[in-house]
């Protein structure tokens, strides 16, 4: 196997110091132009690789941001992340994605090793913001900000969108459309999230003066398009008296499931039953009947995360930040017929 290279081989193929060369990888500023090409093509003809883990060892810290997300199979998370990476190559920084699969174990290894790995932040959507896993990375050092989730202390900064809020835009509008007999489906009721917006369909389903037995919860196990699929055929199975005349999910993939039951079924959006969903993600507006739904900044969620970390670990005057964005309805077909 062929010797790799080191920068001694560099400096004394382009014929400079070795101060040179290690000028060209870190501070590359304060390099004439001519020396530093000359310095990159020697690095080209010997194949020389950088050793990034002996960098990492004397700064302290890599050059990368890292984002345990929730599920990546849900594309909120993956346009969060988006977000978070056009932050970080702002700041000359790569981001990892680690997928913890709401599992609470794996999302534990995944802290662990990054905190061996010397990232130079994490941004995290935890299965439970009150773990103490999270606790241990901030006596660890590693900087972390808690996404689309709040939590009961200050000890984090996290952004994270008024859920309460989008579940009473959501019933809001069925209202103002006329239904009288609204479905929630969502679940489990573990996940924050769910919970506040139930919460916020109750309260203005109240405030509409309306029977709380018209406002009917059905669980799901999960946040998925099967799960939105299952409750499309639990609703279907009601008597017709009994089933709602529009429903509001819990999440876009949910509704997306749901919609799909119905067409199956041979039944009309909006005119046998109005669906509302939440995250507003690309596949809402692409639907067969394009969904409406309470839109989050996704996006912006990322970026905002990513210079919270970022802010954390450079500047020692830091201040923790708890931010709350607003959601709004895009209303569309699904509902307006």
């Amino acid at each position: 196997m062929a010797r790799a290279h080191s920068v001694k081989d560099v400096a004394a193929r382009a014929g400079v110091s070795l101060g040179t060369v290690s000028n060209v990888l870190n501070r590359p500023d304060r390099v004439s132009p001519k020396t530093r090409a000359r310095v990159e093509q020697a690095m080209q003809d010997l194949g020389f690789v950088r050793n990034e883990s002996a960098r990492q060892l004397r700064a302290g810290h890599s050059r990368t941001l890292a984002y345990v997300l929730l599920d990546a199979r849900n594309p909120f998370f993956t346009d969060v992340a988006e977000g978070a990476e056009r932050a970080a190559e702002a700041a000359g920084l790569r981001l990892f994605l680690c997928h913890s699969d709401n599992r609470a174990s794996r999302e534990g290894d995944y802290l662990a090793h990054l905190v061996e790995q010397r990232v130079q932040g994490i941004l995290v959507t935890p299965v439970d913001p009150q773990a103490s896993v999270l606790d241990d990375v901030r006596r660890n050092g590693t900087p972390l900000v808690i996404v689309d989730r709040t939590r009961e202390d200050d000890q984090f900064c996290s952004v994270a969108v008024d859920d309460e809020l989008g579940g009473r835009l959501a019933v809001e509008h069925l209202v103002e459309q006329g239904h009288t007999r609204v479905a929630f489906i969502g679940g489990p009721d573990t996940i924050g999230q769910v919970r506040d917006r139930l919460e916020g369909a109750r309260r203005a389903w109240k405030e509409a003066g309306l029977p709380d037995d018209q406002l009917t919860v059905v669980p799901t196990d999960g946040l998925t398009v099967v799960e939105g699929r299952s409750a499309g055929e639990r609703l279907m199975g009601l008597a017709k008296r009994r089933r709602p005349s529009a429903a509001f999910c819990a999440n876009d993939l949910l509704a997306l499931g749901l919609l799909q039951q119905l067409s199956t079924s041979g039944l009309a959006v909006p005119g046998d039953l109005a669906i509302v969903g939440y995250d507003d993600i690309e596949y809402a507006s692409a639907a067969a009947v394009p969904l409406t739904s309470v839109r989050q900044p996704r996006q912006e969620l990322g970026r905002r995360a990513a210079e919270l970390v970022l802010d954390e670990a450079d500047n020692p005057a830091h201040v923790h930040e708890q931010l709350v964005f607003l959601p709004e309805l895009v209303a569309r077909r699904s509902t307006l017929g």
